[in-house]
């Protein structure tokens, strides 16, 4: 699925009462479970399901229930055949979303919770986002500092693949995100979009998460449920430097501007002549 040409588009579930953008929105189980028809109407890739928020500040939900969250719209999802994401850190949530048959495993922590790699590598068959944070959501955006912060996330993010594929991951399961957001200054966020494409020479699909995010906010003033015209640009700036998934909360929106973007890159000039 990742070698498709056209970059992925990957729309976010936020089944949680205090996500940044759109908590509380979809957190009853029908609620979720309309809101992804409506983005596989809309032409999503993956749908990603979340049911812990991990905006900064937030605080952890017990295990039980994250799961009573997330099964229950992934139970329901599995039969549109679209490719289905979860978004969690917890082990015990991983277990169970990959036998209720998750396709993808997206974990904040880049599976270095105690037991994840193990679930992981355990079931060959599903995929695994490792993510770069500084810190934890609690505190992570209280002063973040780096040397560099491009050569820091890739060496993280490097690092992770190796203990991945030590522990029996292959590469070809592994995708990976800078973590745009998560314990980084609007600057620090600016630098690892201006210079993306140095990841993708880790060799594996880089997926990037812009949308709607604080970050965009700082720069337009505008308000999280008013940020959809930067979130698209941002997306767009993400591919240009070689994203290869672009997780976003306006799948619509965006699938046009892509769609634009692939217009233009496909073009062969000869054929205009």
């Amino acid at each position: 699925m990742f070698t498709n040409k056209r970059p992925l588009i990957m729309g976010v579930i936020n089944v949680t009462p205090d996500s940044f953008s759109d908590g509380g929105l979809y957190l009853s189980t029908q609620q979720a479970i309309v809101h992804a028809r409506n983005l596989i109407d809309e032409g999503v890739d993956i749908l990603d399901i979340g049911g812990e928020s991990t905006r900064p500040g937030s605080q952890q939900v017990s295990t039980d229930e994250e799961l009573k969250r997330v099964i229950p719209v992934l139970e329901a999802l599995i039969a549109t055949n679209t490719p289905i994401s979860v978004d969690t850190s917890k082990p015990e949530v991983m277990k169970y979303a990959i036998a209720a048959g998750a396709f993808m495993i997206n974990d904040v922590n880049a599976l270095r919770s105690p037991g994840a790699l193990e679930t992981v590598a355990q079931n060959n068959h599903v995929r695994i986002c490792l993510m770069h944070m500084q810190g934890t959501p609690q505190g992570m955006q209280i002063n973040p500092e780096y040397k560099n912060i491009v050569s820091e996330v890739k060496d993280f993010l490097q690092q992770r693949i190796h203990s991945a594929m030590k522990a029996g991951i292959s590469k070809e399961r592994l995708v990976i995100d800078p973590g745009f957001g998560f314990g980084k200054t609007l600057q620090h966020n600016l630098r690892l979009l201006d210079q993306l494409d140095q990841l993708t020479t880790l060799g594996v699909p880089v997926l990037a998460g812009l949308s709607r995010k604080s970050m965009l906010g700082t720069i337009t003033g505008n308000s999280v449920d008013r940020r959809i015209h930067e979130s698209i640009a941002a997306a767009l700036l993400a591919v240009v430097k070689g994203a290869k998934i672009v997780r976003v909360h306006d799948v619509k929106a965006s699938k046009d501007a892509l769609a634009i973007y692939n217009a233009m890159k496909n073009f062969d000039v000869s054929q205009a002549i």
